[in-house]
Order: C-alpha cells, then sequence, then structure tokens
C-alpha cells in the first residue's frame, strides 16, 4: 500500500498479539503480512461466468476477471430468466453465484424490476396480476439466492419507466397505473421481507435532478434504500472531473452509500453525439484502437482515483470486462481475444499495487503485539494461523503461530 496515494478514509489498522500454541507471546518477531480482500467492491458484469466453460478462452478469461474483482453482477432479467412462466433459469444462475463466492468475489442480482427485457407472458394478465406476480418473482428470487446473492438491483431505470414508449410492456403498466413512487415502495418492501439483512439498489441511468427528486419522495415514503446505484455508460466520451464531482455532491446529499453500478469507457470511436437512445447505435464493427486504448486507460485511471477518494462511494462496477459484449462496443478491459488492455494494467496497479499491501515486514514488541495497518479489507501473517480485519473501527484479534 502506498499511504499517500491511499484515501486516509479507506485506511484502518487493527492490533493483533501472536501467542505460540502455549499461550506465550511471541516477542521481537519478524513477520510478513499479505492482504487477502479488500473492503471495498471493485467490480464488473460477471456474466462470463454463466459461459465461460464453453467459451474459446474462457478459462483464461476468467483467471484476469478474479485477479482484480471482488464484486460482480449476474443477469436476472425477468424475460431470460423465466422466458417461460413457471421455468426460472435457477440452477443456471445459482452454479454462476456459486462459483463467484467460491472465489471470495461477492455477487450481485441485476435487475429484480424492469421495463425492459421483461417477461412477455405477464401481458396476458391484468394489472393487479402483474404486481402480485412482480412481488411474488422478488420474493421467491431474494429467498432462493439469500446466502449467495445478497445484493441486488431492487429497480432499474425508474426516471424514465412511466414514459417509456418505445414499446408496451408489464411493468411500464404498473407504473403508470400505482405510480412510481408506490411501485418503488412496493418492490423494496418485498425484497427486504425475504432478506432483512440484504443490501438493495434503486439504479438509474439519469443523474439529472429528476432522479434526486425520485429519491427524496421514495426516502420521505419510508423506502429502506440501502445503496444508491449510479450508472454511467460513457460511450459518447468521459464525463470528466467537474461532472463526476457534481453527480457525487448531489447524490452524496442524502448520506447512502453509493454504487457506481454500470460503467464503460470505450477504446475506440466515440459514438456521435446526435444518438439520443445508446440502443440505437447498431454497428457491425467497433474497433478498438491504439490510442483509443491509452485514452481509455487514462480515463479508467481518473474515475477510479476520484471515485476511491469519496467516501460514500462502497462500489465500482465496470460493465463490459470484455470487448463486444454490449452494443458490440470496445468497452472492455480485455479485447474479444483476453489480450490485457492498459486499461486493465492500470486497475490492477491501483486495486493490487497502490491500495493493496504484499509483503510487508512487521515485527511483535516484547509483548507478542503488532499494529496492523492498511487498506480496509482482510489480511493474513505468513505462518499464522487466522485472519485480520482491518476496518474502521480499531479492533484486536490474537493468532496462534
Amino acid at each position: 500500500m502506498n499511504p499517500s496515494t491511499t484515501p486516509s478514509h479507506r485506511i484502518g489498522e487493527a492490533l493483533v498479539r501472536i501467542i505460540d500454541k502455549n499461550g506465550n507471546p511471541v516477542a521481537g518477531k519478524e513477520l510478513v503480512l499479505n492482504q487477502k480482500s479488500h473492503e471495498f467492491l471493485f467490480g464488473s458484469g460477471a456474466f462470463d461466468f454463466l459461459y465461460y466453460a464453453e467459451m474459446p478462452g474462457g478459462p483464461d478469461r476468467i483467471e484476469k476477471w478474479l485477479a482484480l474483482m471482488n464484486y460482480g453482477t449476474l443477469p436476472f432479467y425477468w424475460g431470460r430468466y423465466e422466458p417461460k412462466e413457471g421455468e426460472p433459469q435457477f440452477e443456471f444462475l445459482m452454479k454462476a453465484a456459486k462459483t463467484l463466492r467460491a472465489n471470495n468475489v461477492t455477487p450481485k442480482g441485476h435487475p429484480l424490476c424492469w421495463h425492459t427485457v421483461c417477461a412477455d407472458w405477464l401481458m396476458d394478465y391484468p394489472d393487479e396480476v402483474i404486481m402480485d406476480k412482480q412481488l411474488a418473482r422478488i420474493n421467491r428470487e431474494v429467498t432462493a439466492f439469500k446466502g449467495v446473492i445478497d445484493f441486488w438491483d431492487v429497480i432499474n431505470e425508474v426516471v424514465i419507466m412511466p414514459v417509456f414508449d418505445k414499446y408496451d410492456n408489464a411493468v411500464t403498466r404498473l407504473c403508470k397505473r400505482y405510480g412510481r413512487v408506490n411501485l418503488v415502495k412496493e418492490v423494496f418492501a418485498a425484497a427486504k421481507a425475504a432478506n432483512p439483512d440484504g443490501t438493495f439498489l434503486i439504479n438509474d441511468f439519469n443523474t439529472s435532478p429528476n432522479y434526486e427528486k425520485l429519491i427524496e419522495e421514495c426516502l420521505d415514503a419510508g423506502v429502506e434504500i440501502s445503496a444508491i446505484g449510479i450508472q454511467s455508460h460513457q460511450h459518447q466520451g468521459y464525463w470528466g472531473e467537474a461532472k463526476l464531482r457534481d453527480v457525487l455532491k448531489r447524490f452524496g446529499r442524502f448520506g447512502l452509500p453509493i454504487h457506481f453500478t454500470e460503467n464503460t469507457l470505450i477504446s475506440g470511436e466515440i459514438m456521435p453525439a446526435y444518438i439520443e437512445d445508446l440502443n440505437d447505435w447498431q454497428v457491425d464493427e467497433w474497433p478498438t484502437t491504439d490510442e483509443g486504448e491509452a485514452r481509455q486507460a487514462r480515463e479508467w485511471e481518473e474515475m477510479y482515483r476520484i471515485l476511491f477518494a469519496d467516501p460514500n462511494i462502497k462500489a465500482i462496477t465496470g460493465w463490459d470486462f470484455a470487448d463486444g459484449a454490449w452494443l458490440n462496443a470496445p468497452s472492455g478491459l480485455v479485447t474479444k481475444d483476453n489480450r490485457c488492455k492498459p486499461a486493465y494494467d492500470k486497475l490492477l496497479s491501483l486495486v493490487k499495487g497502490e491500495w493493496w499491501t504484499k509483503g510487508e515486514v512487521i515485527r511483535t514488541n516484547s509483548d507478542g503485539l503488532v499494529t496492523v495497518k492498511g487498506t480496509k479489507g482482510t489480511y493474513e501473517i505468513e505462518g499464522v494461523n487466522g485472519v485480520i480485519t482491518v476496518g474502521s473501527e480499531p479492533s484486536e484479534t490474537t493468532l496462534v503461530m
């Protein structure tokens, strides 16, 4: 860890007592400290974990993913998760979620309620039944995955939901019928009832005052929002420091944790500014370029540093780990053939370099005590049994050598 570049609020300490098997303090002993995990959530879309065994180069991509990430978003789009009523793809998603867990990655489900990629079969029912089925779907997923997936984007893109007019869908009908705030209140209540200890997000790409107003209204209505989700799909160019800081200031006033949930920075030609809906930009090829990759690395580094320095931010999720996913964009940290781009190397140098401790020599005092200080997370001492947690509050741990 580099204390000069690691924000002070991301650093914690713990007092550790080292004893031998007879309970005596191990005094004046040089030991080697290594970080095991970050408390902060560095994430990416984890869709590849559903298919990597069948993908050419899949295991190599997963190895690179796991070297950098500790937080992964899995797809629960209702229309794909349950294309036929009563036949959810439970085992498929559970296997991926357990694979993430087995690799010390926190999985998140995305999303439980959204007007896009909604189940078409819902359209056969009246609004009252659709609402019952929406709440039952939330109860089913949150209950079934409890203990494996405890983070959820409960409802997605509510600002546009009641006026979405590209095609008719069941959730926009609900939003028009019951109102945005009432719908948010109902879906959050269902999620909370299914897993009282879960972390539940509201999520949106709209960072205008309209989203602030929605959050205010939801909080006033008693909605228990665990964290605010902010999307930043920057296909039309990097937001830049000024906009990032403006968004952080405006949404930080709520005093809630903030997750940057879906973020893309491309390494090729910038999407034209006249495109209003990013989904309307359909291209057969969208190549990465050397110049674009250098730009992408600079932008990702600046964005990571700004967000990591803000105490309200608890998670950053890059949306596409590899190129050619959403919109066929060169938005990944690795190329289609799994070559690491400069952005990958730069982020790795932050997450597992500047903000990481490896091979640090520490020494116990005459009472076998040593202070462990570093980026909040878990640590191990070579040759000593047990794990040390370094968090916001000082703690004391006894470990046996």
